[in-house]
């Protein structure tokens, strides 16, 4: 059980370096975003940079994989938002103020103080994207792809951090599994009540009708 523990980190890796790839070629091919948050996009990319620093400093090597591709990736995404729909001012500014806070975290206490911050904060990273979700009527522009690859990732995360005792790994794992949990239904919701999925849905047969 122990080995097969250890390997959770690289699995986490696996689901973590495309997780923003759906989300990304959603927003290139099909112009909608609908639903999604430049808030979410944005401080991702920075928090996943606070946990380059995490696990960098707890030798956590291979966790570095999903981070790294996480802060990019997230990063690409909060830019192809704002070129689309203009850069809100206050989250721009909340983004900000986030990096700064764990600049200071990390340069005050090291690697707990940084670490704490992150889990004890990580609800403000999703937040603004269940919540944008679930105030759009439809959220079209959700990408569920790129949602399961999140669930799959943290749900590793959440594992690996119960078998090593790390309460902030545990925080980061079970926040992301509900956070994900919440956008997956709530994009199934928008699929189902399209125009297009009415107009989609098999004729009932005589018998059952």
């Amino acid at each position: 059980m122990g080995e097969a523990a250890d390997l959770l980190p690289v699995a986490a890796a696996v689901f973590a370096v495309p997780q923003f790839l759906p989300q990304l070629v959603r927003v290139l091919r099909a112009g909608d975003t609908t639903g999604v948050s430049w808030s979410w996009a944005a401080l991702t990319s920075v928090g996943n940079g606070g946990w380059i620093v995490y696990f960098t400093l707890s030798r956590f090597w291979t966790a570095l994989v999903p981070a790294v591709s996480a802060t990019v990736l997230a990063g690409v995404l909060a830019l192809l938002l704002g070129r689309r729909d203009g850069v809100p001012r206050r989250p721009a500014a909340l983004a900000a103020a986030w990096a700064a806070l764990l600049v200071l975290a990390w340069a005050a206490t090291g690697r707990a103080g940084i670490g704490t911050v992150l889990a004890a904060s990580f609800v403000l990273q999703v937040a603004p994207s269940v919540w944008t979700a679930y105030r759009t009527p439809r959220p079209t522009g959700i990408s569920r792809g790129t949602w399961l690859l999140i669930l799959a990732e943290l749900l590793c995360f959440g594992l690996y951090g119960l078998h090593q005792g790390d309460p902030r790994l545990i925080a980061l794992g079970w926040t992301g599994v509900a956070a994900s949990l919440l956008m997956l239904g709530r994009a199934q919701y928008a699929m189902a009540t399209s125009p297009g999925a009415a107009a989609a849905a098999p004729e009932p047969s005589d018998g059952a009708r």
